[in-house]
């Protein structure tokens, strides 16, 4: 099989509607109860499954555990940890949308939020049913779930990832990933099987920062280093010339583990 045809996406239209149409998990990060109560119980109303949290740490362990959701809801001012930064924890574990739900109206803030943070920036006090529908519209934005993966993906015998706990099962060895390869092994696999070109590794790896071409092939040069038999000749992590990388899905349990549609490559289990 051809390259152009082996990495193609022949997208199954009715299998991507039951995609879209599965229930989301949503996680809801807010100190203030009242305001998480009703957060919470309206979308839940609307079909999401919701957990909400008043803090920041709580949602670290339970997506350690767990997984990321569809989508997070995150409030800038936490007791333990600045908004920002777990928003900066989060997307090291995947590319995950955010809705930023704060008070801070500061321009500068607002801009940085948008800028390299998050999808949308909902100021308090605000209307929860716009809440929703802005929630829903980011939600439409995405082809598919890949980042709702589970904390463990295991790939086939030679290789797992922890995405949980940054880290690799590699014949049996327990390898440690830096944030940067976790989150371009992250993308790669989200797109499992289809080709992610150069710039998009870059944005996702490298948010709001300038890095060239040689930078992203000395980063897949090392993580190829600790997942591949042998890194020379990649198995995985596939090079497609001129245009970009590709997580190769030919010993890929994931299509049989998380039910992805064989046509579209869209996840119909959240």
């Amino acid at each position: 099989m051809g390259q152009g045809n082996r990495f193609a996406v022949n997208r199954g239209k009715a299998a991507c509607e039951m995609a879209m149409n599965e229930q989301k998990r949503l996680a809801v990060v807010e100190d203030d109860p009242e305001i998480l109560e009703l957060i919470c119980e309206t979308f839940r109303e609307e079909g999401y499954e919701v957990t909400g949290f008043n803090d920041a740490r709580p949602l670290l362990r339970h997506v350690t555990r767990y997984g990321l959701p569809h989508l997070a809801l995150v409030d800038l001012g936490l007791p333990s940890m600045d908004g920002f930064a777990l928003i900066r924890h989060l997307q090291e574990l995947g590319d995950l949308p955010i809705i930023i739900v704060t008070n801070q109206k500061d321009e500068h803030v607002v801009i940085e939020g948008l800028e390299s943070y998050a999808d949308d920036y909902v100021l308090k006090p605000f209307n929860v049913r716009e809440l929703v529908a802005r929630a829903r519209r980011v939600l439409s934005r995405i082809p598919n779930y890949y980042y709702a993966l589970p904390p463990v993906v295991r790939v086939d015998d030679w290789l797992s990832i922890d995405f949980g706990n940054g880290s690799l099962l590699v014949s049996g060895e327990s390898i440690k990933l830096t944030p940067t390869e976790a989150s371009l092994l992250h993308v790669l696999i989200r797109h499992a099987g289809r080709m992610v070109a150069a710039e998009t590794l870059m944005a996702r790896a490298w948010p709001g920062q300038f890095v060239n071409g040689e930078t992203l092939r000395v980063h897949l040069h090392r993580l190829r280093r600790k997942i591949e038999p042998d890194a020379q000749h990649p198995r995985y992590i596939v090079t497609v010339p001129g245009n970009g990388y590709c997580f190769d899905t030919e010993h890929f349990e994931l299509i049989r583990q998380m039910k992805i549609c064989p046509e579209c490559q869209t996840l119909l289990n959240g």
